[in-house]
């Protein structure tokens, strides 16, 4: 269209381009990731997930607190202690080593869950590896082109910072823009940041209200903050309040409670 008639209308097509941008923007990702979801009790884990479960490098499966401490309390019962995963049964691995080797495996298998993890694995030097910010850029970048929400998430940090790659803030907001529209409530939350530190406080608040709504406090307590400032309004405050109230209801359980 642009080709056709730039000179007639140059200006409505690139808005129209925008404006459908947005639509896709800030209207898809409002659910949490399949990963996000204990496969046990089958409940979203509240966020920040690494806080609230434990990964299990044998099914590259991330558990709710509440269901490994169910299972190891089970596991205690019967003489046996919490020696197998909770979700797969496999024995669990007895070192780094062993942990690493199974996560390479699912690597060769092009898993972009565990190509996206050994990322992580070299960004902060673990499971014996050297702290390589370079090759976990590489790994991060080859799990989101098959479908990674978590590598686009930890691209947009690197390349926002610098880590491992030349700083490019408009890569980081392009990789943050994919990961939001998978169901990254975090990286829908830098987009709101990055647009309100912008002064562009209207999309800002879009972003928070929909990561609030998804269970993330810190973007309930940017719309606050944004709200005493008067960059939002008193209902879209009401409304990020009631959305995460919700959100946290539906990841509440008698036995997350008891793990805490």
């Amino acid at each position: 269209c642009q080709k056709a008639h730039r000179k007639q209308h140059k200006k409505l097509c690139k808005q129209r381009v925008a404006e459908l941008k947005d639509e896709r923007l800030y209207g898809q990702g409002h659910e949490r990731l399949e990963g996000d979801f204990c496969p046990i009790c089958t409940m979203p884990v509240q966020l920040p997930t690494e806080k609230h479960s434990s990964f299990n490098t044998c099914c590259i499966k991330m558990v709710c607190n509440g269901c490994a401490l169910s299972a190891a309390l089970s596991a205690m019962k019967v003489g046996i202690g919490s020696i197998l995963c909770e979700f797969c049964r496999t024995p669990r691995a007895k070192n780094d080593a062993e942990s690493l080797a199974r996560i390479q495996a699912r690597v060769g298998k092009n898993d972009p869950d565990a190509i996206s993890y050994l990322g992580d694995q070299y960004s902060h030097g673990r499971l014996g590896l050297e702290k390589d910010a370079a090759r976990a850029v590489e790994l991060w970048t080859e799990a989101a082109k098959l479908g990674s929400a978590e590598a686009c998430f930890q691209l947009g940090v690197a390349y926002s910072n610098g880590d491992g790659v030349e700083q490019d803030v408009k890569w980081g907001v392009w990789y943050y823009e994919k990961a939001a529209m998978l169901g990254d409530p975090v990286a829908r939350h830098n987009l709101g940041c990055y647009e309100c530190e912008r002064g562009r406080y209207d999309r800002g608040v879009r972003h928070l209200l929909i990561s609030a709504a998804m269970g993330d406090e810190n973007s309930l307590e940017d719309i606050k903050k944004l709200f005493k400032e008067g960059h939002a309004t008193k209902s879209q405050y009401a409304e990020a309040l009631k959305g995460y109230r919700d959100a946290l209801d539906e990841m509440k359980s008698s036995e997350r409670e008891e793990a805490k």
